[in-house]
């Protein structure tokens, strides 16, 4: 369904301008066996008949696509149609990267793998599928997002992985991520990185959002079946991106009738504290790849903001940056406290509390829902479930 005109990455590992492979020659290698070793495994049968029994049996896909009726009403427009990722197991899209990429691992005979995480649904996710192969686990995470994900810390711990703190920094997920590479740099033969986004060198941009694909083919066949047509709009969150790149990918050949919107953090407002980076960010390299990233007039890297953890990154998945380029898709944003207001609506008439990172998309969908006419459809890809923000919720909400 990709326009015939899309092709990306090239075989540089390039989205456009953006993407590539800015490593250290030690983890050249790596890259090069991983990307090899993928391709091998998309021809292979074998291969995407278990990662699908796998999503089956043991994820527990497809996920339904919900329309929300009293939401709906609420909103006092189009119909709201859910997108229900929350009731992965593990709570959210991550778990179907990790196994797949856990698969990869296997393949590949590497018995230890890291991780980096910030909301730890992408660690929890890890630590799961390496205690399903009795793999070794070591999940990056910094102080700051241990402390106000302290549930899904026990998860990781509870599940045999090692939980190592990172203090540097702003002590959130850039940091995590910058120590998982560090760790790979000095322990290349033996370690499978399985990177949570579709951030970093290539191929992981490829790979992430491939194994996420899962969530947009599934809903556009959800949608056909249950409403007869395609929607007029999808939405979903942008941290660095998986969920909405597996959500948008099957839908860019339909954009000349399905607008795909992308909701990143406003933080605090624009022009404060925020994870805008798609909005008000530049050009620029981190963890191996030419992306949009918030920097100072130096250059230098400028420290996120968001309520939640998993979007609390300063920068963006390179294909989002293409798919903004080409006017595939258009990015908004949501503020901390229209967050949690899209939340608590949420809760209130639907009995779903979703993650805070949801809660960015589900803020879109309401506003947007609420001028569109009655007949149209919106979905909004429910990325994962609140129960590991509940103390931010608390403490914010005054509950």
């Amino acid at each position: 369904m990709l326009p015939k005109d899309y092709s990306a990455p090239d075989a540089t590992g390039h989205f456009g301008l953006f993407g590539g492979k800015f490593i250290p020659e030690t983890l050249i290698k790596n890259a090069a066996d991983l990307e090899a070793e993928y391709h091998k495994a998309k021809t292979d049968p074998s291969f995407k008949s278990e990662f699908e029994r796998l999503l089956r049996d043991y994820v527990g896909r497809p996920t339904p696509l919900y329309h929300a009726e009293r939401l709906s009403r609420s909103a006092g427009g189009a119909r709201i149609f859910l997108k229900r990722e929350d009731l992965c197991h593990t709570g959210a899209h991550k778990i179907n990267n990790a196994l797949g990429q856990a698969l990869l691992a296997r393949r590949m005979g590497k018995k230890r793998i890291i991780a980096e995480t910030g909301a730890g649904q992408h660690g929890v996710a890890t630590a799961t599928v390496c205690a399903l192969f009795d793999l070794e686990c070591v999940v990056y995470m910094g102080e700051e997002d241990i402390r106000r994900q302290a549930p899904n810390v026990a998860r990781m711990k509870l599940l045999g992985a090692t939980v190592r703190p990172v203090t540097s920094g702003s002590r959130t997920l850039k940091d995590a991520t910058s120590e998982a590479i560090r760790d790979w740099m000095n322990n290349p033969e033996e370690t499978f990185y399985i990177i949570g986004s579709v951030v970093g060198m290539h191929p992981y941009p490829m790979i992430v959002r491939d194994f996420q694909a899962v969530i947009g083919k599934e809903t556009r066949e959800q949608i056909i079946r249950q409403a007869g047509r395609l929607p007029d709009v999808v939405t979903a969150c942008v941290g660095g991106g998986s969920n909405a790149a597996g959500m948008f990918y099957e839908f860019l050949g339909d954009t000349a009738t399905v607008e795909l919107v992308g909701v990143e953090a406003a933080g605090e407002g624009l022009e404060g504290k925020h994870a805008a980076s798609l909005t008000l960010g530049k050009p620029g390299v981190l963890h191996g790849a030419l992306t949009k990233l918030l920097q100072d007039e130096d250059g230098q890297v400028q420290e996120a903001h968001s309520i939640s953890a998993g979007l609390d990154y300063p920068g963006v998945g390179p294909e989002h940056c293409y798919f903004q380029e080409l006017g595939l898709v258009t990015y908004t944003c949501a503020t901390d406290s229209e967050a949690l207001f899209a939340l608590k609506t949420l809760a209130e008439t639907e009995g779903i509390i979703c993650a805070l990172e949801s809660a960015h998309a589900m803020h879109y969908a309401l506003k947007r829902a609420a001028i569109m006419p009655d007949d149209g459809i919106l979905i909004v890809n429910l990325s994962g479930r609140g129960d590991k923000d509940m103390e931010t919720i608390i403490r914010e909400l005054g509950l």
